[in-house]
Parts: C-alpha cells; sequence; structure tokens
C-alpha cells in the first residue's frame, strides 16, 4: 500500500473520529471538582483544531462523486473487499486489525467509505497515466534484490532448558507423540509455543547461528538432535523448503506496473485535484 492511501484513509480517520466523538458526548462530555466542562467547549476545540481538514475532505469527497457519476464510473462490491483485505494484511491480518478499531472506537464501515473514496480516485486518475515498458525494466533493474527469493526454510521448534529435557523431547517424538502437543507442554519458547512451536518460514540471517545452521541442514519431516543456543536447548522440526530464485522481470512484470501507478498516482492526485478546484463552482464558508 502507498503513503498516499495511507494519508488520505488517515485524514477521512482522524475527521471521522472527531465527528463521531462530537456527536457522541452529552450536554457535559467532563467535569473537574464539580465544574463541567460542555459539549459547547469541545465542539469549539474540535473545530478548530479539525475544522479546516474536515471540510476540505468533504469538498474534495463531493467532487469525487460528482465526477465518477459524470463518468459512469462505479467502485464494484469485489473491488472494495480485494482492496480492504490487502489493507487488512498491511496491519498484520483481521485480528490485530480488529484491535485497532476497538481502540480507536472507529467502525469498519467509516473505514470501507474512505477506501472505496481512495478506489474511485485511482479510477478517475489512472487514465491519465502512462508506464512505458522501458521504465518497468529500468524500475526491476533498479530494485532487483526485492525481487528474488532467498532460500528459505519452514520449521517448528521446542526450546527447553537444558540437554537431558531436549533428549527427552526427541524420545517421545520418536515413539510417535505429536510435535504441537509436546510443543505446547514443553516449550518456553512463549511466541511459538501456542501455536504448537510454528516458527513459519525465515531466510538466513533471522534466527541464531547454531539455530539456522541446523534447520537448513536438515531434510523436510526430519528432526533435530538437541541444539543449543544462548535461549537454551532447541529440537527442531523442518516442515518445508524453499528454494533461492533470482528476479525474473517477466515473472515480477504486473507487480512492478503496480508499484510504478501507485507512485506516480501520488503525484497526479495533487494535480487532478487542482484542476477540479478550478473548473468547479466551490463555495467554502468555513472561515468566512
Amino acid at each position: 500500500m502507498n503513503n498516499k492511501k495511507v494519508i488520505y484513509l488517515s485524514l477521512g480517520l482522524a475527521f471521522l473520529i472527531v465527528l463521531s466523538v462530537v456527536l457522541k458526548q452529552e450536554k457535559s462530555v467532563a467535569s473537574v471538582n464539580g465544574e463541567k466542562i460542555s459539549e459547547k467547549h469541545l465542539h469549539e476545540l474540535l473545530v478548530s483544531q479539525y475544522g479546516s481538514d474536515g471540510v476540505n475532505k468533504l469538498i474534495t469527497d463531493k467532487i469525487i462523486e460528482q465526477e465518477m457519476k459524470k463518468k459512469k464510473l462505479n467502485v464494484s462490491d469485489e473491488e472494495l473487499a480485494e482492496e480492504m483485505a490487502d489493507y487488512v494484511d498491511t496491519y498484520g491480518g483481521e485480528e490485530a486489525f480488529q484491535e485497532i478499531l476497538n481502540s480507536s472506537g472507529v467502525d469498519l464501515s467509516s473505514i470501507e467509505k474512505n477506501m472505496k473514496t481512495y478506489l474511485a480516485t485511482k479510477k478517475l486518475i489512472e487514465p491519465r497515466i502512462t508506464i512505458t515498458e522501458d521504465e518497468m525494466k529500468d524500475y526491476f533493474e533498479e530494485n532487483k534484490d526485492s525481487y528474488g527469493q532467498e532460500e528459505q526454510v519452514q520449521a517448528s521448534h521446542i526450546l527447553v532448558g537444558d540437554e537431558a529435557t531436549a533428549k527427552e523431547v526427541i524420545k517421545k517424538l520418536n515413539a510417535g507423540e505429536d510435535f504441537a502437543t509436546l510443543a505446547k507442554s514443553y516449550s518456553s519458547d512463549e511466541s511459538s509455543s501456542p501455536s504448537g512451536g510454528e516458527l513459519g518460514y525465515f531466510g538466513r540471517g533471522e534466527m541464531v547461528q547454531e539455530f539456522e545452521d541446523a534447520a537448513f541442514s536438515l531434510d523436510v519431516g526430519k528432526i533435530s538432535d538437541p541444539i543449543k543456543s544462548e535461549y537454551g536447548y532447541h529440537v527442531i522440526k523442518v516442515t518445508d523448503k524453499k528454494a533461492g530464485k533470482a528476479a525474473n522481470f517477466d515473472d515480477v512484470k504486473e507487480e512492478i506496473k503496480a508499484a510504478i501507478l501507485d507512485s506516480k498516482l501520488e503525484s497526479e492526485y495533487a494535480s487532478w485535484l487542482d484542476e477540479k478546484y478550478k473548473e468547479y463552482e466551490i463555495k467554502n464558508y468555513f472561515n468566512s
């Protein structure tokens, strides 16, 4: 997700939070030693700090709405759902995103409304943008390292305090006991033990050296001998491996095009909006 989208949505969220506070408060919003702070005082404070940005956002939203009608464009439910899924992923998944919503007091519908406005803006501006094959190839060469795939291992582990316990765990595994179950009961790694010791995929340089050497040398499905590190003794099970792969332009061409488009959208948006402000008859009474 590009910075423009984050900035655009953040502006919308800030205004929505302010508005929700104003609308939900009773006549007195607080008191100090019995002296009340009124809703009017809160309203004046919020309007003075956020009012101008809020009005400008509403004007911009109205311009976008009218432009979409003029050009007979719309944002489908499928497009919105796909973009929301990507947006939620940037916050670490559904659970983490929901925690942010709960702590901020913002409804999901408010986020979706701002996302729909962003997608509408993208539809309006994208036809103004040209991306050439040479641009994409230059971008690829400049960012080639980020498009290659390094060698990765997917593994689980059980971390214990001494070698004897590690050998006890290995004995139970060899007898057919379940790795995830043993991880939950034996492992002192509080971050992975609840999920059965799963660590996901990792590349070289992400784990301590002893752990990395063992994990990358094991075949898929195999279990290590006790591996000593500064954290204790690890019993490691490798569940999958991904071979390293050099970056290939054709494989990532669409991804590169999307990255360049996001960058150009960010700069083109300001020009487009400036043109529309000159084209439309806009009356802003907020500061009058």
